[in-house]
């Protein structure tokens, strides 16, 4: 009996600490002071730009529009147009290569290193845009302020393009949450931004050091670039001013396949997290520790599931659990307002709150479809603007 309740004791705390975890990390983040080491940087870094498509370029010609009024002048865009007909991409800017491979790649790794070795010339570094992006004509400068402190891998913000749904603005409200806490806070108390698929930036070198060896096939190529990149324990680093727009979900049909595929990508590669908790042991570092603590972090909808089932459950057991786990509902909720409130965050969204029920229904529905994610994940790409580059999210 004692083993039993030892076990249920552990369970409980496994899941009750994400409730917490989040206001743990900005009260950690407020009482932080960031400090800014400027190294030498040369008057403009070489950039290549690789913009991958699957099947379907129609948003394109608006992508590289948007990528030729960035303030800069260093930079080249490679298009890898991966089974797509490109009949219609017509290009008069000598710094637009449109790729058209000869096989199917059906991968975003294998594309990025299609661009990569079909280098013009040998760009310090390279940045991932998604084909439905547009960024903001300071994006590389932006970037620049990152890398001139020296880092090797800088995460930009993807703020919405669209938030003509419900849908559309609840799937803003969680890349507000995450962006802000996986993203800001998480880099200011001294650990690393997650990877958000796209909007991020490396040195080539360090790119091509953590993927060319491997042969990475379908979603979720960005946890296992960051888990490289830890595993270095080298830091990820978080701008808010680079920003890249992304189209938001819009239909539940989009909206249960895109999710299934990230729940599959998170039952898949957590085990990176246990990695970088080892080794965080033996190198002493913040920086793995709480990286590895973020990756073992369910999706928000099953650590909420199975918080209230805890709670439930702890009204026939013990009182002071339950007050316990209505606490950490509370702190979770005040966490969730504290990134809306201090993010610059559309009325439409706060709006939209009131139908998170009805999301985590959809969420449930894609755990249920997240075995066979695989089959299709590739497949809805062309018709519809979400990509598997969006993979790193576990969604509400």
């Amino acid at each position: 009996m004692a083993v039993i309740n030892a076990l249920w004791i552990l369970f409980q705390v496994l899941i009750g600490y994400n409730l917490i975890l989040p206001i743990l990390l900005y009260l950690g983040y407020s009482l932080k002071k960031p400090k800014q080491v400027l190294l030498s940087a040369p008057a403009e870094a070489d950039y290549a730009i690789i913009v991958t498509a699957y099947e379907w370029v129609t948003a394109i010609p608006d992508v590289v529009a948007s990528l030729l009024k960035l303030n800069y002048s260093n930079y080249l865009i490679y298009i890898v147009a991966d089974k797509c007909d490109i009949s219609t991409l017509n290009f008069t800017d000598e710094r637009v290569i449109v790729l058209r491979p000869k096989e199917t790649l059906g991968g975003n790794v294998r594309s990025h290193f299609y661009a990569i070795n079909r280098f013009q010339r040998a760009h310090e570094r390279l940045t991932i845009i998604d084909s439905d992006n547009l960024v903001e004509p300071e994006y590389l400068n932006e970037l620049n302020k990152m890398f001139n402190q020296g880092f090797e891998a800088v995460q930009g913000i993807r703020e919405a393009k669209n938030l003509d749904t419900t849908y559309a603005c609840l799937d803003a409200a969680r890349d507000i949450y995450y962006h802000f806490y996986d993203g800001k806070v998480l880099f200011g108390v001294g650990s690393s931004a997650t990877l958000a698929g796209s909007g991020m930036a490396f040195t080539t070198q360090l790119y091509r050091q953590c993927l060319e060896h491997l042969n990475v096939s379908g979603a979720g190529f960005d946890k296992v670039l960051q888990a490289a990149i830890l595993n270095q324990n080298k830091r990820i680093a978080f701008t808010g001013k680079a920003i890249v727009y992304d189209e938001k979900t819009t239909h539940s049909e989009q909206l249960v396949k895109q999710r299934a595929r990230w729940i599959n990508t998170w039952f898949k590669y957590f085990k990176y997290g246990f990695t970088l908790l080892l080794n965080s042991v033996k190198n002493f570092s913040l920086n793995q520790f709480l990286f590895g603590l973020i990756l073992l972090r369910p999706p928000l909808f099953i650590f909420l599931i199975l918080a209230v089932f805890c709670m439930l459950a702890n009204v026939f057991i013990s009182v002071i659990a339950v007050a316990l786990w209505l606490t950490g509902f509370l702190l979770f909720v005040l966490g969730f307002y504290i990134a809306l409130a201090k993010s610059d965050t559309d009325k439409r969204i706060y709006q939209s709150l009131i139908n998170i029920p009805k999301f985590i229904y959809f969420q449930i529905l894609s755990l249920l479809k997240s075995r066979k994610a695989n089959q299709y994940s590739v497949a809805t790409r062309g018709a519809q603007s979400t990509t598997d580059t969006e993979d790193n999210k576990t969604g509400i």
